[in-house]
C-alpha cells in the first residue's frame, strides 16, 4: 500500500512554462501550472505514493510574505486533520525566497508528520528540467518515517537539507541549495531514502510561537553593513516604521562607526538589534559587543533568517535576555 503524501503548490519555477525547450531564464511564474496540471505533467510522482492534490495561488517565491505563510500553515494543519493517514506534506516553492518559507514554517508549523518544501532552478517547460525528479524526490522524502521529527526540510538535487542550515547559493546551478556551515542530512537516491544526522535545534511541531491570531509581523529590516556605509540606512529603516521596541535591526558583521552610532539611537528608543553576517557561513562574532550590551547575536543564521527569528520572537516578548535565548534554541 502506497503512503499517503500531499502536495501543496505555490507555483515558482518547477510550475512555470516558458516559450521554448531552451529558454530557461523569460517566463512567468504568475501564470504557472497550477498543482493539477502540474501532477499531470509528471505522472511519475503518484508511481511512489497516493497524492491528495491541495489548491494553492501560483505565484512567484519573491511575492509569498506574511499572509502566504500563514495561509500555508493553516493549510497544513486542515490536510491533517482531514486526511488522518497522510504521512508528509509537500509544498512546491520558487526557489527565490524557498529557504525563507521553510525556515519561518520550521519555527511556527504544529503538525508532526513531515513537511518538505521543493523548488526546481529550470522551468517545467526546459531541456532536462530538474522539476520533476525534484517533485518525485520531495515526495519520496515526505513519506518517509524517518523524515518526522526532523522540522521542515528542504529537498533539491537529489539532497535533503535542514531548513535552518539550507541557502540558496546560486542563480542557476542545480546544485543552488547547500548547508554550508554541516552539510546536508541525507539524500534521495534512485534506490532509497538515506539520512545520515539530526538537526539538534529546537524546530516544529514543538516550538513557543503561534501566528494563528497574528494579523502582521512586527517589523524588522535587515541593514547591510558594508565599507563607508554611514548609518543612513539605520534611521531610514527606523523612520519607515519603528514603533518603540517593536522594530528589530539586523545587520551582518560588525558595523563601521556611523552605522554603530544610528544603531545606538535605535536601540535607545527600544528597538531590538541582533548582530548576523553577510559571510553566509559562520557564526557572528558575539563577545565584545554582547558583553557592551549593545547587540544580540545571530548565532550563524543568516540575515535573511535571522529577520524572521527576531520577528516571531517579538511576538512573543522585548526582553532581550528572552531574545537572545530563542537564538540560542532555535
Amino acid at each position: 500500500m502506497k503512503p499517503k503524501v500531499a502536495i501543496i503548490g505555490t507555483g515558482g519555477m518547477l510550475a512555470s512554462v516558458a516559450g521554448s525547450s531552451l529558454e530557461m531564464l523569460e517566463y512567468d511564474p504568475d501564470q504557472g501550472l497550477d498543482i493539477d496540471e502540474l501532477l499531470s505533467r509528471f505522472p511519475e510522482v503518484r508511481l511512489v505514493a497516493e497524492i491528495v492534490a491541495a489548491r494553492f495561488k501560483t505565484l512567484s517565491g519573491y511575492k509569498i510574505f506574511f499572509d502566504e505563510w500563514k495561509a500555508l500553515a493553516a493549510l497544513c494543519e486542515a490536510l491533517v486533520n482531514e486526511h488522518h493517514d497522510l504521512a508528509g506534506i509537500v509544498i512546491t516553492h520558487g526557489t527565490s525566497t524557498l529557504e525563507e518559507t521553510a525556515y519561518f514554517l520550521n519555527l511556527e508549523l504544529k503538525v508532526e508528520i513531515a513537511v518538505v518544501l521543493v523548488g526546481a532552478q529550470r522551468p517545467v517547460s526546459a531541456l532536462s528540467s530538474d522539476g520533476g525528479i525534484n517533485l518525485v524526490n520531495a515526495v519520496r522524502v515526505a513519506a518517509c518515517r524517518l523524515a518526522r521529527g526532523m522540522g521542515v526540510l528542504v529537498v533539491l538535487n537529489d539532497e535533503i537539507n535542514a531548513a535552518r542550515d539550507v541557502a540558496k547559493l546560486s542563480t542557476m546551478r542545480l546544485q543552488a541549495f547547500q548547508s554550508p556551515d554541516f552539510g546536508m542530512l541525507g539524500q534521495a537516491d534512485g534506490d532509497r531514502v538515506s539520512f545520515y544526522r539530526r538537526p539538534l535545534r529546537r524546530c516544529a511541531p514543538d516550538t513557543e510561537f503561534d501566528i494563528r491570531n497574528l494579523d502582521v509581523l512586527p517589523r524588522v529590516d535587515i541593514q547591510y553593513a558594508y565599507a563607508g556605509s554611514d548609518g543612513a540606512a539605520v534611521r531610514a529603516f527606523v523612520a519607515a516604521g519603528a514603533k518603540g521596541d517593536r522594530l528589530g535591526r539586523l545587520w551582518p558583521g560588525f558595523p563601521g562607526p556611523a552605522d554603530a552610532e544610528a544603531l545606538a539611537e535605535a536601540m535607545r528608543q527600544g528597538i531590538v538589534v541582533v548582530q548576523s553576517t553577510r559571510a553566509g557561513s559562520g557564526r557572528a562574532y558575539p563577545e565584545r559587543w554582547s558583553k557592551e550590551g549593545r547587540f544580540l547575536t545571530a548565532d550563524n543564521l543568516t540575515p535573511q533568517k535571522a529577520r524572521l527569528l527576531l520577528a516571531l520572537a517579538l511576538t512573543v516578548t522585548d526582553d532581550p535576555a528572552e531574545i537572545a535565548r530563542m537564538f540560542a534554541t532555535y
